[in-house]
């Protein structure tokens, strides 16, 4: 499983969003599972990567925090969930993609 997380530098959630993303992984079984922090540093990259946000995280090559319509970007992200605003995504979402993926797996 490919689990890149992608952020600009300097970005202020992008430890945050390291340790939920590990927390994430381990809570679904996938502690073996590494991932790796990507610096996006211009908007040509966020293009190529497909990044709409700092900090992304990307399951096998799909963010699946993607909304339609939203255009890469060298910028900060917010997450929104029904229970708040975030710079981080939520976690319960998270655990899903990443269970899904894991499900996916041959």
């Amino acid at each position: 499983m490919d689990v890149p997380l992608l952020v600009v530098v300097d970005c202020p959630n992008e430890g945050p969003a390291a340790v939920l993303l590990r927390r994430a992984l381990d809570d679904v079984g996938l502690s073996t599972v590494r991932f790796t922090t990507r610096i996006v540093s211009d908007q040509t990259e966020a293009e190529q990567f497909g990044s709409t946000g700092s900090p992304s995280v990307f399951i096998d090559g799909r963010d699946p925090f993607a909304q339609p319509g939203q255009r890469p970007a060298l910028a900060c992200r917010l997450y929104r969930d029904a229970a708040a605003t975030s710079g981080v995504p939520p976690l319960a979402g998270l655990r899903q993609a990443l269970k899904q993926a894991a499900d996916r797996q041959p």
